[in-house]
């Protein structure tokens, strides 16, 4: 019998916005996640109007944040999180069409993925 592997947590994700909420963190990887405090330079928080009556169930909230690029904006605050590939790809569903995933590089010097604005 071949023994399961489990998944190691390596995928690093920045979030400045639904994904830090306990209850969307339960809905969308099935536990908890326990993050460090960062932040990122250059862009700005904006709002994108969600439809997705999956996401509107699992946030509660109509109205998301999302990232536009912004030299001049103060830094945006969050949290980073280490995901496995498997709930990378369910932050994936999750974000939906408004949002697209980048490789960034934080304040503090390390790199994480990020959503910003479609």
């Amino acid at each position: 019998m071949i023994a399961a592997v489990e998944e190691v947590a390596d995928q690093s994700l920045f979030s400045y916005g639904t994904l830090q909420d306990p209850s969307v963190q339960i809905a969308t990887f099935g536990r908890l996640l326990t993050g460090q405090r960062d932040a990122l330079a250059g862009w700005r928080i904006a709002t994108v109007q969600i439809r997705d009556p999956d996401v509107l169930a699992t946030s509660g909230m109509a109205e998301h944040l999302a990232l536009v690029p912004d030299a001049e904006a103060p830094a945006v605050h969050g949290a980073v999180f280490l995901l496995t590939r498997a709930e990378l790809a369910a932050a994936d569903v999750y974000e939906s069409e408004h949002y697209r995933r980048e490789w960034i590089r934080l304040v503090s010097g390390r790199h994480a993925w990020v959503y910003v604005k479609a």
